[in-house]
């Protein structure tokens, strides 16, 4: 649901309301008006979102994108475990192969 809110928001051309939102979500997103603004609330916490006061209502706008979101969370979990290098080991051994050499490749290039 992170995912989705942040990319209507980075594909918007200003920032939106919630209500446009949740409009350009769609009817079949099943979502109410409350969970996105809860939603956009915890993500402008993470500082995922600018947030600009607009009359009564707040106006939001992407600071990144959803593969930002993704990696940040990826990032938090890690720290949450004080064996990282258990957890990492694992969670390469779960990759597809392509997955795997794209790993080796970014890493390969941080390094130089």
């Amino acid at each position: 649901m992170e995912a989705q809110i942040i990319t209507v928001l980075a594909e918007a051309d200003r920032p939106l309301t919630t209500g446009e939102v949740l409009e350009r979500l769609g009817a079949d997103s099943g979502l109410s008006y409350s969970t996105v603004v809860t939603t956009l609330t915890r993500l402008h916490r993470k500082g995922a979102l600018a947030r600009h006061r607009h009359g009564r209502a707040f106006r939001y706008q992407a600071m990144a994108d959803a593969a930002d979101l993704t990696a940040l969370r990826m990032n938090r979990l890690l720290a949450e475990d004080p064996d990282r290098a258990s957890v990492l080991r694992r969670f390469v051994g779960t990759l597809d192969p392509g997955d795997e050499d794209v790993l080796r490749d970014l890493l390969r290039d941080a390094g130089e």
